[in-house]
């Protein structure tokens, strides 16, 4: 793809020669009741499904929808907390194992028996919901292809715009390349698909160029910039003593270590808690839902020892822990790495580079760009933390001029965009808009 990319709202601005919709349009389409369905398999972490609550908050403050339907593959979707009109749909779980491979987490069943289950459950609430658009987070047909019924059904109605949101990257090339053309990924977005939404800015990374997108997909693609809740400054006493050991003291230098959902990360939580913590520092090891009850075990043990270490286990909304940290290890998933430069905090991001690439691709490009340390998971003992952690360096600077962080901004006018086109015209039916940028 070319330097005059279709990529509208590039970095937040519009630029010159580019035709807004009239405001008659956008009146008109928040006017109307419309029905949201937003999906995600969740089969390892609680990235995605924390991405879709974040998509769904957008939607209803910016008063688009008063009927939103998440659709999620992991019953933790029910712990978040999610805007009025909103409600959630969990379906029985998948596991994948180290090696990538499925099965279910917690259901007796075989594998086969649990896509059907799926497959008819999602099916059946979109049937029944009748959504105006549904928005799907990654996978084009779903995880297993368990999406193939809903959006055939959806389809032949003809009256749902149907999205799909990409995280920034998805994997090395080869490998996206390789599983999108194993598993007709193409072929659906071009059947189903009216836009695809990148969640990410191609100055850090170019999906259409990286992955030779064909020209009838690259047409459907928007870079919306990375989504980013809105920075809170003030946190009540009620989640204080929630998220903080009651032991912290405003005067402690907090060193917080966070690994996501917590079922890859107990090697870098463990090296962690090995850490000795001087006086005046404290260290907290968030573990996430799904880290295996024996290493959490493991983690209490050490930090029963360790009057300057405490593990919790879920913290639904980490402000409070990043407002006061010092400096953050953790890995490099997409929402705690946008989480973790809002707050402009000095990160070091251990990646994990198994059964994906995604994450050592986004540290090493960030970390290219001079806004976090990194360090490979075979590099990393206590003694590197412990340096790491007492070593004065400033925090990264300018991070906001240097990435678009404007992602949940841009949804509404992305929104106008689709719901704007005919029914079923994909990406015929957008007006065209150019955005001119630098090759990366």
């Amino acid at each position: 793809m070319d330097d005059h990319a279709h990529v509208p709202f590039l970095n937040g601005h519009e630029q010159d020669g580019v035709h807004e919709q009239d405001g008659a349009a956008h009146d008109f389409l928040r006017s109307k009741n419309l029905r949201i369905a937003l999906y995600s398999h969740d089969t390892m972490g609680i990235g995605h499904m924390r991405r879709n609550a974040l998509i769904a908050r957008t939607i209803s403050c910016a008063g688009i929808s008063d009927s939103i339907l998440m659709v999620a593959g992991a019953r933790e979707a029910a712990t978040l907390a999610l805007p009025t009109g909103t409600d959630c749909l969990t379906l029985p779980s998948y596991f994948k194992e180290p090696g990538g491979k499925y099965q279910s987490r917690h259901l007796g069943v075989s594998l086969s028996d649990l896509v059907a289950l799926r497959a008819k459950t999602i099916a059946a609430a979109l049937e029944a919901f009748r959504p105006d658009l549904l928005i799907v987070d990654k996978v084009p047909r779903g995880a297993l292809r368990e999406l193939d019924p809903a959006l055939e059904l959806l389809h032949a109605r003809g009256k749902t715009r149907c999205v799909l949101g990409l995280r920034d990257i998805l994997d090395d090339p080869a490998t996206v390349r390789r599983e999108w053309s194993d598993g007709a990924h193409e072929d659906a977005i071009c059947d189903y698909y009216d836009a695809v939404w990148v969640y990410g800015d191609p100055a850090v990374y170019d999906q259409v160029r990286e992955y030779e997108y064909p020209e009838a997909v690259a047409e459907k693609v928007r870079y919306t910039g990375y989504l980013m809740r809105p920075v809170r400054t003030v946190f009540s006493e009620f989640e204080d003593a929630e998220m903080l050991p009651l032991a912290l003291s405003s005067s402690d230098r907090l060193h917080l270590c966070m690994v996501g959902g917590g079922q890859d990360g107990g090697q870098l939580a463990k090296t962690f808690a090995q850490v000795e913590f001087s006086p005046g520092t404290r260290g907290v090891i968030v573990t996430g839902p799904f880290m295996p009850p024996e290493v959490q075990q493991c983690l209490c043990r050490l930090a029963a020892s360790k009057p300057r270490l405490s593990v919790l286990k879920v913290v639904a909304d980490p402000d409070v822990l990043l407002s006061r940290a010092d400096r953050v290890v953790v890995m490099g998933g997409y929402n705690t790495v946008c989480e973790v430069l809002s707050f402009g905090k000095r990160a070091l991001i251990v990646p994990r580079e198994k059964p994906r690439r995604e994450q050592f691709i986004r540290a090493e490009r960030l970390h290219d760009m001079g806004l976090v340390d990194m360090l490979r998971p075979d590099d990393v003992n206590p003694q590197v933390l412990t340096e790491w952690l007492t070593r004065e360096r400033e925090s990264p600077a300018g991070v906001n001029h240097r990435i678009d962080f404007n992602g949940a901004a841009n949804l509404p006018r992305l929104l106008d965009e689709v719901l704007a086109c005919p029914s079923g015209a994909g990406h015929n039916g957008f007006v065209e808009r150019t955005i001119y940028h630098d090759a990366v």
